[in-house]
């Protein structure tokens, strides 16, 4: 029998759950959300970043510079900063479903109309969209797991949530490969056409999916026994600070919550550099044909899974967080800089991007252990979407960076350096100023 069954007379009214009894419903949680979250945002990365395979055929077919590229391919995040805080409050006004389906179905509609681009100005404001549909998806759903889990469970957790960046990386650039080798002038249409509308289509249906599948709250999850939802209930409510002190906006804007901020752009830099340049990186190193580019595209982001998800359980165990956000940015700042150095060898360059990937993905899930140090209630609604916002503006500045340098020097090296020193800044702020005591471990 449960440990946290109410016992027969005489004993306590709510005797404190096993360690064995919190695993169990924490694994029934995990599998039945998790896989469904996964889904969704690599649906929503692919919709993303596709425009880097697109780039592939689509620069040639409307002439626009590699300049034009970085910029439209970046200008995506300033659409995503300005509206990114305002969602992640109003998902706590109008709850998780609703917000969430509404955020993938608008993005799936923005990627389909890439179809209709034509001019630089097009090709700006759409991607511009599609930063203000998909804003609030990422902060939305980190936010939401803490309804679900509990401190001490959320690094793996977000760990898992976030090897969505890596499958996305895995499974859409042979997909987008595919795409392009094989639908060119198919009804009239080119295959980078095509691309945007063959991976637009499952957001919208995914989005229909979520209000039949995610529960508000663990309250509302029929498929949880009591026992189960007392569990979660009782972890929270002993997380829970003092709402005077700790909740409202105000208090989401605050010097930590901008150092974290400052922080997360550094890490975010690398992320958007593989996103939207990996493909052309493998072009440069002497791939041809768009299935060979997205076949090996797709080798780094393996690495970079498998890294994601041990160092967010290994943190998790050892209860340590910034140690394993540190040596990971490191190792994406030395992946990074090995890359364009070695430019020239194409075996040693892509091993040096995928050091560069394990690196930049394994610094997420430990990441978004800090500032839940210190954010709880509605000042996590706010700092988490604040941290997301302006630490996604890397995903403006790496990508435009990596094409001017580009159109300027005639060569990737120089923008990956520049990325690279961002990665090492990351490592430097966090050694210095991110003071986090160790947890006590969590067991497997």
């Amino acid at each position: 029998m449960s440990s946290i069954a109410t016992p027969a007379s005489g004993g306590a009214a709510n005797p404190t759950p096993s360690e064995n009894d919190r695993a169990l419903a924490y694994r029934k949680i995990a599998v039945r959300l998790i896989p469904f979250l996964v889904f969704l945002f690599v649906l929503a990365w692919i919709d993303r970043v596709n425009i880097g395979f697109a780039k592939l055929q689509m620069l040639q077919d409307l002439q626009f510079s590699e300049t034009v590229y970085g910029l439209g391919a970046g200008i995506f995040f300033i659409g995503y900063f300005l509206f990114e805080v305002p969602s992640n409050l109003l998902l706590e006004k109008i709850g998780a479903r609703r917000t969430l389906a509404r955020i993938t179905i608008l993005w799936g509609l923005a990627s389909m109309a890439m179809i209709f681009v034509k001019t630089p100005t097009q090709f700006y404001v759409m991607r511009f969209l599609l930063g203000v549909f998909e804003a609030g998806f990422f902060p939305g759903v980190v936010l939401y797991l803490t309804y679900w889990f509990p401190s001490d469970r959320r690094a793996r957790i977000n760990g898992y949530f976030m090897t969505s960046f890596a499958i996305a990386g895995v499974v859409g650039g042979p997909i987008a490969g595919f795409v392009l080798s094989v639908m060119s002038d198919v009804e009239g249409l080119a295959a980078w056409q095509w691309l945007f509308v063959i991976e637009g289509i499952p957001s919208v249906l995914a989005g229909f999916a979520v209000l039949a599948w995610l529960p508000e709250k663990p309250e509302n999850a029929k498929w949880l026994q009591q026992s189960e939802r007392d569990i979660v209930k009782r972890d929270l409510d002993k997380e829970q600070r003092d709402p005077a002190k700790h909740s409202g906006l105000r208090h989401a804007f605050n010097a930590k919550v901008w150092l974290c901020a400052l922080i997360y752009f550094c890490v975010v830099s690398g992320n958007a550099t593989i996103a939207f340049w990996t493909p052309s990186i493998v072009k440069e190193l002497g791939v041809q044909g768009p299935l060979n580019i997205g076949l090996i595209s797709a080798i780094p982001f393996v690495l970079g899974t498998i890294a994601m998800v041990w160092n967010g359980i290994s943190s998790d165990r050892s209860g340590e967080r910034r140690w394993h956000c540190i040596l990971a940015s490191v190792v994406a700042a030395a992946g990074l800089m090995g890359t364009g150095a070695l430019l020239h060898s194409p075996v040693m360059a892509l091993i040096a991007l995928s050091v560069a990937a394990v690196g930049i993905l394994a610094a997420f899930p430990v990441f978004w252990s800090l500032p839940a140090a210190f954010l709880t209630g509605t000042a996590a609604a706010g700092g988490i979407a604040l941290i997301n916002s302006v630490g996604n503006l890397a995903g403006f500045a790496a990508p435009f960076l990596m094409g001017w340098l580009r159109d300027k020097t005639g060569t990737l090296e120089s923008g990956l350096y520049s990325v690279a020193a961002m990665e090492l800044c990351a490592a430097i702020l966090v050694l210095v100023f991110i003071k986090v005591k160790r947890g006590q471990p969590t067991r497997a």
